[in-house]
């Protein structure tokens, strides 16, 4: 697994070479060519489950053992995951937005494929890291999280219901960067990997940097293209660098 751990790392830094130049067609970046489409809610319910229903099997066929800090950390990722499964995809207005199915094919190997290898090394799991760095990584982790949830509040409050009309947002971090969800995000599972110390956390943490950086700049770009009076001294993802 270890191996493959590595190998799915170098496919993510393949990935984001890919996505620099072709942002993924989804959100307010679909083109119509990428054949059939489903609700883009339904698209969304169905890839972000696949990731702890992976994780628990691969968990179970390692012959996972009832080890206290394994089965925290099992409880961090179910806490990321009921939220962007079953509680963020019901709270976004997305009325009458649609996803191509072959972008949900996609993410459901991909959540699968991650939650499958942090299941399994979970199982295996034996040691702990140092106490400080597991502190840096929980506050990565949960600094990152309320970063993430409380940004998609701001996009969220910002669409009038029942539209898919854009707005720019203002406040907080958002005077800074472009997406601060995504940085959000960014921190959590790096958070996770320092607190996991596995090949597998960090093949997810280096995933998620991958997806979600040129997002970032995509949607920076479509900004300032979109808003003529877009702040000129915004970032994409990172405040001050990128």
């Amino acid at each position: 697994m270890g191996t493959l751990s590595y190998i799915w790392m170098f496919v993510a830094v393949a990935t984001y070479v890919v996505l620099l130049r072709l942002p993924a067609p989804y959100g307010r970046h679909r083109k119509p060519g990428w054949g059939p489409t489903i609700p883009h809610r339904v698209g969304w319910v169905i890839m972000e489950s696949m990731s702890p229903l992976a994780f628990f099997v691969s968990y179970e066929l390692s012959g996972g053992k009832a080890f206290t800090y394994a089965t925290m950390l099992m409880v961090l990722w179910c806490l990321h995951y009921t939220n962007r499964a079953l509680v963020h995809p019901f709270r976004a207005r997305w009325s009458g937005r649609r996803m191509p199915i072959i972008i949900a094919l996609a993410a459901v190997g991909f959540n699968s494929v991650n939650g499958a290898l942090n299941g399994w090394y979970m199982g295996h799991l034996s040691w702990t890291p140092p106490v400080g760095i597991v502190v840096l990584g929980a506050v990565l982790f949960f600094g990152g999280a309320a970063l993430n949830i409380w940004a998609d509040e701001v996009l969220r409050r910002l669409r009038p219901p029942g539209t898919l009309e854009y707005h720019i947002p203002r406040g907080g971090l958002y005077r800074y960067i472009s997406c601060p969800n995504y940085l959000g995000e960014i921190l959590e599972w790096t958070g996770f990997a320092l607190m996991a110390a596995t090949p597998a956390a960090w093949a997810f943490a280096v995933w998620t940097a991958a997806n979600l950086i040129p997002r970032a700049m995509s949607h920076h770009s479509w900004y300032k293209e979109t808003f003529p009076a877009y702040p000129e001294d915004r970032k994409a993802v990172v405040p001050f660098i990128l």
